[in-house]
């Protein structure tokens, strides 16, 4: 097992590795851009070091500063989290270029599953099925002419990325257009874009796989995460509400196909979208933690922040997909610094008051306390609130009752519209899809 692990993230997830690392009897070393000094991931973890100013770019995705300070720490490995270098191969490579280990797949893994395209081969070639897709699109009227092939609607789609970032759905040709220009207005104007025909009242449903270094490859079952904003997610649950036994079998079968077709190690989730006949297309596979691993968690019981590092340390898996058992339902609700009554604008700001929930059944990992400071220079992500019940409604009723007791006070927060969306009758039906933000919750 590793002796000390060098984080290279912030926040809540920063956080989470941290007590990981804890509970395995690891040493752990923290980086922080200049604001984020008197952060509490700096407080909590046994070393820190300073790597560079606010700007992300010359901080958090600075790899070479990161590789410096994990050197300078004696660390042994370093583990990304999610978001910032997370996905980024060449960072991955430079890693392990330098004797140390990345708690991750390998970066070659990470390139393959980071060309949307190239992934898509793969899938297809594994026998496993996807909405229709174009060729790469360089160009307006090729853009027009491989839509018009496709047919409308369809949803265009960055090569490389995550999180929903330059994704834009359109309907007809005046849209394109329109999505065209926003596109190559934007920072991804030099990525290649492509198509997809876009499935209406999908559902996004992910599955999450864990594989050591040995070719045994699990799966843990699904996320229901339907429930977006501007192609992000805002609340997820696990197990889906709409999945048949038979269809959980199916999903996860796929899934765990999916990651043997790309020799998979480490943790990661395949993501797929479910039509209103039952279909699962392939999207895509996130190589990393995912922000809502922790449902996962406790449906399952298996800690994946641990199997990550016990994974990259070289140990096999412990169990087998016969040994997993998934029980009880849990839902998670993003907390982020945003107005939901301004289209989720980020609201940064110093947060005067905080109270977390706690009780029976709840779990909230966080990055923030009273009288931190929510910085613009990074995602919105403060807080998780995690319910857990025997039942989809109760989980629902302990969940009310945990936003009921959280008081964040000096920054608008999501709390209430999590509040609201509890509330509505659709939601409590498990009818949802991912479009349902937009037309339950937004007038």
């Amino acid at each position: 097992m590793f002796d000390r692990v060098l984080i290279a993230n912030r926040g809540e997830i920063a956080i989470r590795i941290i007590r990981a690392c804890q509970e395995l009897g690891i040493e752990t070393v923290a980086v922080y851009s200049d604001v984020d000094a008197d952060s509490l991931h700096v407080q909590l973890a046994d070393y820190a070091c300073n790597i560079g100013p606010a700007d992300a770019a010359h901080s958090y995705l600075n790899g070479k500063a990161i590789v410096a300070a994990a050197e300078a720490a004696q660390a042994d490995a370093i583990h990304p989290g999610y978001g910032f270098l997370s996905e980024n191969a060449d960072f991955a490579e430079l890693v392990t270029k330098e004797g140390l280990a990345f708690i991750g797949p390998s970066a070659d893994v990470i390139r393959q599953v980071g060309n949307k395209d190239a992934a898509r081969d793969v899938m297809r070639s594994a026998g496993i099925s996807m909405s229709q897709g174009s060729d790469l699109v360089d160009n307006l009227d090729n853009a027009i002419c491989q839509a018009e092939s496709i047919g409308y609607p369809v949803i265009l789609k960055p090569i490389a990325g995550g999180g929903g970032h330059g994704m834009f759905v359109v309907n007809n040709q005046p849209e394109l257009h329109q999505a065209v220009r926003k596109y190559d207005a934007s920072s991804l104007a030099s990525t290649p874009y492509y198509f997809e025909k876009y499935i209406c009242n999908a559902r996004h449903i992910e599955v999450q796989i864990v594989a050591d270094n040995f070719g045994h490859i699990v799966h843990l079952g699904e996320r229901e995460c339907s429930l977006q904003r501007r192609n992000q997610k805002i609340l997820e649950e696990a197990p889906s509400s709409i999945l048949t036994p038979e269809m959980r079998q199916k999903v996860g079968e796929l899934a765990v196909r999916a990651a043997k077709s790309i020799h998979y190690t480490n943790v990661g989730t395949v993501e797929f979208l479910l039509d209103c006949g039952g279909n699962f297309y392939f999207m895509e596979i996130n190589p990393r933690i995912q922000v809502e691993h922790g449902i996962t968690e406790m449906v399952s019981g298996v800690d994946l922040v641990k199997t990550q590092i016990q994974i990259a340390a070289g140990h096999q898996l412990t169990f087998s997909q016969a040994d997993v058992k998934l029980n009880g339902h849990a839902i998670e609700c993003r907390i982020n610094a945003e107005n939901p009554n301004a289209n989720f604008m980020p609201c940064p700001g110093q947060i005067d008051f905080y109270h977390q929930p706690g009780g029976p059944n709840v779990r909230v990992d966080s990055g923030v306390c009273a009288g931190s400071v929510v910085q613009p220079y990074y995602d919105s992500l403060i807080t998780k609130v995690i319910a857990y019940g025997k039942t989809r409604g109760d989980a629902i009723k302990t969940m009310e009752r945990a936003l009921g007791e959280f008081i964040i006070t000096g920054i608008d927060t999501t709390i209430d519209f999590h509040k609201n969306v509890l509330r509505n009758p659709q939601f409590r039906m498990g009818n949802v899809d991912t479009q349902f933000v937009y037309k339950q919750m937004i007038s």
